[in-house]
């Protein structure tokens, strides 16, 4: 791959969008090097998305070619607090977040990144994504190494420099902290609740949306944790 990555947010003029509203329409082309040497290391990688609502979160990148696990779970508390009841009433540090392992010869690192502000979370929206409302739902990168989070900088700041939104982006880089998986109910939610209202109505059109936008790394079937 060339040392200039390119990363696109797409308009999607969807009526239903998954738990938040997608990235608007633009392009930008943003210099990561880092992704090209993390790319090239061997072994499977972790990172961790905060996006809203974590079965969104979860079921968009489960259909992507190269991620192996997607796990949902609590991120930025401590581990008395990461249950869904406490979570959910906002009254923890955690935020519904997803710790992705994925394969960087198969999908790289800046890659997830565009999938995950042009398809999965609206970077604008503070404390909340669509419907769902509290510091819990906050949109959140949470670099995993000192590349990860090289390549998440420049591209925030390629993002905000391009001006994409009418509005200021407010997603943030956070600090790697201890990961909590969720409750089993909450594991692979989308594929065993397809029918779901919620999933119907905020999270099936997020996966169509991947697909039409990046059918190259589209993966038809779901992968289980």
């Amino acid at each position: 791959m060339r040392m200039r990555a390119t990363f696109a947010g797409l308009a999607l003029a969807l009526a239903a969008s998954a738990c938040q509203q997608p990235a608007i329409a633009a392009e930008a082309t943003v210099n990561a090097p880092q992704a090209e040497r993390v790319a090239k290391e061997s072994g499977l990688k972790t990172a961790i998305f905060a996006g809203g609502c974590f079965w969104g979160v979860e079921a968009v990148f489960s259909h992507v070619k190269g991620v192996k696990s997607a796990v949902s779970g609590y991120h930025g508390g401590t581990e008395r607090q990461a249950s869904y009841d406490l979570v959910s009433s906002g009254i923890t540090d955690h935020a519904e977040a997803v710790k992705i392992t994925y394969d960087p010869k198969v999908i790289r690192y800046d890659q997830l990144l565009r999938i995950f502000f042009s398809v999965v979370a609206d970077p604008t929206q503070l404390n909340r994504q669509g419907p769902d409302t509290g510091a819990q739902y906050r949109s959140a990168i949470v670099p995993m190494s000192a590349e990860q989070n090289a390549v998440a900088k420049a591209y925030i700041a390629q993002l905000k420099g391009a001006g994409l939104w009418s509005k200021p982006i407010v997603t943030k880089i956070e600090r790697a902290q201890a990961f909590y998986p969720a409750e089993t109910y909450h594991q692979d939610f989308m594929v065993r609740n397809p029918r779901n209202g919620y999933i119907v109505r905020w999270d099936a059109p997020k996966v169509k949306a991947l697909k039409a936008m990046y059918p190259g790394v589209y993966s038809a079937s779901f992968q289980r944790d």
